[in-house]
């Protein structure tokens, strides 16, 4: 049975509730490490995930027009302005005040939001050694995936499955691998090397 909004929801809010309490305890040197998005650190992990909070279409646009229509650009941009900007512990703030914020990707609802939230919650926590997300919620940004979802980050799943080993997620036809459900999402969202079959 395919999860409701009300179910997305609920996991959106408790994604941005976990990423929030295991900011607030960093040190200030965390904030600073590298993160699995390239070029960015903590910090700007954190902009980016509250982007959609602080700028309306308004500012939006004229920015996006500015990047050559580029929003990769316009993310890269805007999230090295906001943590010059803004310090760490607004940052946090502004994750915090925006727990249950409604915002939801053009074209990609609710599951796009928690998908949004849970890789970028990925890309702080894992080089960080933080605790991940429970593998329900991975489970359900898997099952969302799809070839839109993919070609984004260049994956192609022809000739294999990924199959979660704790989950009952299966990704693809073809020949099998075997995986937890996080590495299987850091892999179709371009974070670790894309497995092979065996």
């Amino acid at each position: 049975m395919s999860p409701t909004d009300a179910d997305l929801k609920q996991h959106i809010h408790a994604e941005r509730t976990r990423l929030a309490d295991l900011l607030a305890g960093l040190r200030d040197e965390d904030w600073g490490r590298p993160s699995l998005c390239e070029g960015w650190r903590v910090r700007e992990v954190v902009a980016h995930i509250t982007m959609p909070f602080r700028i309306n279409p308004l500012r939006f646009l004229p920015g996006l027009i500015g990047a050559g229509f580029s929003f990769n650009r316009y993310a890269d941009r805007t999230a090295r302005k906001d943590t010059a900007r803004l310090s760490d512990a607004e940052l946090l703030a502004s994750l915090r005040a925006n727990i249950t914020h409604d915002w939801r990707p053009p074209g990609g609802g609710y599951a796009g939001a928690l998908s949004h939230d849970t890789i970028h919650g990925l890309d702080i926590t894992e080089p960080l050694g933080l605790p991940s997300p429970p593998v329900e919620r991975l489970a359900l940004v898997l099952a969302a995936t799809n070839a839109r979802s993919l070609s984004h980050f260049g994956i192609d799943l022809t000739g294999v499955q990924l199959r979660a080993t704790d989950a009952d997620v299966r990704l693809g036809d073809g020949e099998p691998i075997d995986l937890p459900a996080k590495d299987i999402l850091l892999a179709i969202s371009g974070r670790r090397p894309f497995p092979q079959a065996a």
